[in-house]
């Protein structure tokens, strides 16, 4: 059986776990450690769940790349903190999570988890890069919808969506896609540009909802199919919708650069990454170990390096 890398959606799962996991659990110096705690369980629980033998935290070193906002000053707008001008703009992130993120990464770099990202991109564009012409099957484990794009049968890539929650995982495939949305996988980017998602501050095209936007996609496969046939009078598309694209014609030249996910950055291959899953020893093993008593982190660095310890 092939080996499967597991790519992780890092920022939306901490935050998931920081929401998730009550911030009563503390240090003994009232720093919560929730976050802390859930996304250790949940690398646990996921890493032997779908007998991952790599994986990689991919991480956000820009959560707004300039580059994305240059095209479409909305996007994200709205989770903006304070602009900076010569570093990436700070999100809105809570104080106490906040402090918890140097304490993520020090507790993965103990338990050999690679973590990895990239100059003005963020983590799904990390993903997007190593999911595509990977060797080995690929798990992407995200609370974000942007990340259905990368699902392909004909190339073992899955998503494990947890927008329901760690007890309600799902594991998305071609058909999960088509059922959800009516659209393919390959089409979800275009089918996000056309209805717009708020989350990430995209306004779609006023008047086309998610119906019409899979319709359309449905009809003509591509937003640039859409807007060819809406350019044509015998092109099949209504004069109702021809003026609502025609109106939102600036904000479709930009956004779909915006929705897309990079899939060709230069990053370290995974064996230079460290993405295989091995047990923690010596040193490391001593000193996760402590942290854990030393932080309250309970049975979450037991159960850790438990399944780790399955890994070879």
């Amino acid at each position: 059986m092939a080996e499967r890398l597991m790519l992780l959606d890092t920022a939306s799962l901490y935050f998931r776990a920081f929401y998730g996991v009550p911030d009563t659990i503390r240090r003994a110096d009232g720093q919560p450690v929730n976050a802390v705690r859930g996304l250790l369980d949940m690398i646990a629980r996921l890493s032997v769940e779908f007998d991952a033998a790599l994986l990689v935290a991919c991480w956000d070193d820009d959560w707004r790349p300039q580059w994305r906002v240059d095209l479409l000053p909305s996007y994200k707008a709205h989770r903006v903190a304070e602009t900076v001008a010569t570093a990436p703009d700070e999100e809105v992130v809570p104080d106490a999570l906040e402090a918890q993120i140097p304490m993520i990464r020090e507790v993965l770099a103990l338990a050999g988890i690679a973590v990895v990202g990239a100059a003005e991109h963020e983590a799904d564009d990390v993903i997007g890069s190593y999911a595509t012409g990977a060797p080995h099957p690929v798990d992407v484990v995200t609370g974000d919808r942007d990340l259905f794009q990368l699902v392909d049968d004909s190339h073992d890539v899955r998503v494990i969506y947890t927008a329901r929650g760690m007890k309600n995982l799902e594991v998305l495939t071609d058909a999960s896609v088509v059922a959800k949305y009516r659209v393919l996988p390959e089409q979800y980017a275009d089918f996000a540009t056309l209805r717009g998602d708020t989350s990430d501050g995209l306004p779609g095209v006023a008047g086309i909802g998610e119906k019409t936007a899979a319709t359309l996609l449905g009809q003509h496969g591509t937003l640039d199919g859409i807007l060819a046939a809406a350019a044509d009078p015998d092109g099949g598309v209504s004069s109702g919708v021809r003026a609502k694209l025609a109106a939102a014609a600036d904000y479709l030249a930009v956004a779909p650069a915006v929705v897309r996910v990079v899939r060709d950055l230069p990053l370290p291959t995974l064996d230079e990454a460290g993405a295989r899953l091995r047990p923690v020893t010596g040193e490391a093993r001593a000193e996760l170990e402590r942290l854990g008593t030393e932080w309250n982190l309970g049975g979450s660095v037991v159960r850790l390096l438990k399944a780790l310890d399955t890994r070879s």
